[in-house]
């Protein structure tokens, strides 16, 4: 990951291959933002002008390259935009500072070193800044791939120097290095959702959350195939069953001897979707190597929990399987008996999330947190509704879903609150088991919610994010969103954590 300091040091005098600035949309044309003072001098006061000739806007996320004049150490200044320029008496929003920081980083790939002199008001716009930049910087850049060579123009941009920050500041400090700890974990969730489905599968997931509990000091311990059978895990099982490469339940635990709160997290880990016998059609397997999303956002966030030491105990339950159609996979029709007892009718098994999700969520019950929270991507019906990137946030508890919620919309991820309308319930019923695996299919995506809200303890707040649309982005960069896996809820999760050990959700 890259390089990241605060620095004192003026945009004129710092030696960097390029300084940052930000230009907004004002009602007469781009405005110059603060922090660039000493750039727009070396332009002799009229960068806004030169701006708005080689047609700069200051739109969101539009980038401009310029030779620096003699006046600049730096030989190049790129203009980002920040969007519409706030009143007089108002700063930038942290999520426009955070994009436009991203977008500057992305711009610059093959860059050394860059000077970031983009509008710090305080601590916590610092913080935004250096995530929206070290997130933007991110490129997957597997071992041994020949793009990888130090060379390659390609290559993320190496170091960021945060202009405006206080390096001996307390609150500024911190700001900083809690970006660099959630943006290295958002991209470890990244990297995992971007490995090819034949380098990871279930063990492989698992052995990797071993590895990272015996850096970071977490308990984890691991379910294989046989342990999952004897427990009567029949979700899990039922839907690893017709792969060669068995499925894995791992719990990843962190704990603070102060801790007064626990928060247990759940994440669907299918590392390949083929949808089983009730296979895929053509079109749609591709991605599917995504379907782990919820998983990794799961582990980097109780990575994260521990790395920032957050007075909570957390815990991570990420439920591993491969979808496979095989002689032993389930068939639509079949009837699986979950953990802690409850009978499933199987009517599609590419409705598979929902099934490794309950027995997990069952088996977290029983450690009683104070709350749970899963996340998946489970449905295409959200995405129909919310579109490639919002995640639907659902729940037992309308008080915890709003809570999640708006600390989602908090710290830049696009969510909206979901209903689970009890009427639903109904289209589950089956003549062969407690219920079946799918309903009617208006609705479904909420119906999916409702199958989950069965698994949870009994006085447990619950929440569901469905984060089918915004985990895989399949179109070009924005912001600080890359293509491919984009580490979707993990900083809501962080925040959360964050939250609950403050005592801020009672």
């Amino acid at each position: 990951m890259s390089a990241l300091t605060l620095s004192t040091s003026s945009a004129a005098t710092l030696r960097a291959d390029a300084v940052v600035i930000g230009v907004a949309k004002g009602p007469k044309g781009p405005v110059v933002a603060a922090g660039a003072e000493a750039v727009d001098k070396a332009f002799d006061g009229k960068l806004a002008a030169v701006l708005e000739a080689l047609g700069a806007t200051g739109g969101e996320g539009e980038t401009t390259k310029l030779p620096a004049p003699s006046g600049l150490k730096a030989p190049v200044v790129l203009a980002v935009g920040l969007g519409e320029a706030p009143a007089k008496d108002e700063g930038f929003a942290h999520e426009a500072l955070r994009r436009a920081a991203g977008s500057a980083a992305r711009a610059l790939a093959g860059t050394k070193k860059a000077a970031f002199a983009l509008p710090v008001e305080d601590a916590d716009a610092a913080g935004a800044i250096a995530e929206g930049a070290l997130l933007g910087a991110y490129s997957y850049r597997p071992a041994g791939n020949a793009a990888a060579k130090k060379n390659d123009k390609g290559a993320p941009l190496a170091e960021i120097a945060l202009l405006g920050g206080k390096p001996r500041d307390k609150a500024f400090k911190a700001a900083a290095e809690r970006a660099a700890t959630v943006a290295e974990e958002v991209n470890r969730a990244r990297d995992l959702v971007n490995m090819p489905p034949n380098e990871l599968d279930p063990k492989a997931f698992a052995a990797a959350a071993q590895t990272a509990g015996k850096e970071f000091g977490l308990k984890v311990e691991v379910l294989d195939e046989k342990a999952l059978l004897k427990g009567g895990f029949g979700g899990i099982m039922g839907v690893g069953r017709g792969s060669d490469a068995p499925p894995r339940l791992v719990r990843i635990g962190y704990t603070h001897p102060k801790a007064e709160k626990t928060l247990a997290l759940v994440g669907k880990g299918i590392t390949y979707d083929s949808g089983g016998i009730s296979l895929k059609p053509a079109g749609h397997n591709e991605t599917m190597k995504c379907d782990m999303a919820g998983a990794a956002a799961v582990f980097a966030a109780v990575v994260s929990a521990a790395r920032l030491g957050l007075q909570v105990n957390v815990t991570g339950w990420l439920a591993l399987a491969e979808n496979m159609p095989s002689g032993s996979a389930t068939r639509p029709g079949d009837v699986l008996k979950m953990y802690g007892g409850k009978t499933v009718e199987v009517l599609n098994t590419d409705a598979e999330g929902r099934l490794v999700l309950g027995d997990a969520l069952a088996r977290a019950s029983e450690e009683n947190p104070d709350a749970i929270v899963d996340v998946a991507t489970l449905t295409g019906a959200m995405v129909l509704a919310l579109g490639n990137r919002t995640f639907g946030v659902m729940g037992n508890d309308d008080a915890f879903r709003t809570s999640v919620y708006e600390i989602a919309e908090e710290v830049g991820e696009q969510a909206w609150p979901m209903p689970l309308p009890a009427e639903l319930r109904k289209a589950m019923d089956s003549p062969v088991a407690d219920f079946a695996n799918m309903g009617e299919r208006m609705g479904s995506g909420l119906l999916a919610g409702i199958f989950l809200k069965e698994f949870v303890g009994e006085g447990i707040a619950w929440a569901h994010l469905d984060i089918a649309g915004p985990a895989y982005h399949e179109s070009a960069p924005y912001g600080y969103t890359p293509k491919g896996g984009t580490g979707s809820a993990v900083r809501t999760l962080v925040r959360l954590a964050e939250h609950t050990a403050a005592g801020d959700l009672g």
